[in-house]
């Protein structure tokens, strides 16, 4: 009646339509956090696929993982609303994100874990900082 394939499919039809709904009703602070724990899963489905010699697999998650941060993270950076305050940040935060992108290509390339692993790691610290600036929290 069912098999494993549909199993997996209508599991990730849900998961899908779970992640979709959660984005539709997020606030943009939750965007930004769902982008980076995006990321993550990506990074981490690549150093899988690295371990396991799967190459296709490596780099559809590398890709996944490039376009989060270049057309997701750093397209989200808006100097305008920063003000000239903010203006220097937001360069700085540009320049790491393709600092970034680089290092995941170079992990594509080269099948590179420790490239992956210092991605990961800059990712982890500006989320871990954008989680401690939630706007929610500071409401509550």
């Amino acid at each position: 009646m069912y098999t494993s394939h549909h199993l997996r499919t209508g599991a990730g039809a849900y998961a899908r339509v779970g992640v979709e709904s959660g984005a539709m009703s997020a606030s943009p602070h939750q965007l930004i956090c769902m982008l980076f724990d995006g990321a993550k899963t990506a990074i981490g489905m690549a150093r899988h696929h690295i371990a396991s010699g799967d190459v296709v697999a490596k780099g559809l998650s590398i890709s996944k993982a490039v376009n989060i941060v270049d057309n997701g993270l750093k397209a989200s950076l808006d100097a305008d609303a920063a003000g000239p305050a903010g203006a220097q940040l937001v360069a700085n935060l540009a320049g790491l994100y393709d600092y970034i992108v680089q290092r995941l290509l170079l992990a594509n390339l080269r099948n590179d874990a420790a490239a992956l692993d210092e991605a990961d790691s800059l990712l982890e610290n500006i989320a871990s900082a954008w989680r401690e600036i939630d706007p929610a929290a500071a409401q509550g």
